[in-house]
């Protein structure tokens, strides 16, 4: 969409004149840059890598017991007993249930973290774009779903400067 459809778009919207129309300052934020670039996203990713590696590992270590687990039993089956080898077959089951059961507690738990973490970073992405509409003076900034808009108006790079900022500062 060229500058003066964007500004027919507006203008439409909002009811304006052609002439306030023309007045109006509009910047665009690609907001899925900004997610991946700014350093409070890495900064969270690291942290909740950190946070959740015990777990997964330890769930890694429960797979490969299991693993093992079968493994012993298709060898040995042949010389257990019947009563032996019915045991195992529940204790292995046990230990798969065990396995699925941490499994999607391990997963909603990071679902739940990484879901803080993103409201957070939302909030401060929100801030950001606040100050700098008000600093800027800026009518109308858009995110998500804007299909084309020139560079003059993209102010992402302006927002990821700032969040750099705003990180090195805390």
């Amino acid at each position: 969409m060229s500058k003066t459809g964007l500004l027919f778009v507006v203008w439409s919207l909002f009811g304006l004149s052609v002439v306030e129309a023309a007045e109006f300052k509009i910047g665009v934020v690609n907001t899925a840059r900004v997610l991946q670039e700014a350093p409070q996203a890495r900064s969270s990713s690291k942290s909740l890598e950190a946070e959740f590696a015990p777990r997964e590992r330890n769930l890694m270590k429960n797979q490969k017991k299991i693993k093992d687990e079968e493994a012993r039993l298709l060898r040995d089956s042949a010389v257990m007993s019947e009563s032996e080898r019915r045991k195992s077959e529940r204790d292995l089951l046990a230990m798969k249930r065990e396995l699925k059961r941490s499994q999607d507690e391990f997963r909603e738990d990071l679902n739940i973290r990484r879901n803080e973490e993103f409201g957070k970073l939302q909030h401060i992405i929100s801030r950001i774009i606040d100050d700098l509409a008000k600093e800027k003076g800026f009518d109308l900034i858009l995110g998500e779903n804007v299909i084309y808009a020139t560079d003059s108006l993209d102010i992402t790079k302006q927002i990821l400067e700032r969040l750099n900022k705003d990180s090195s500062g805390k």
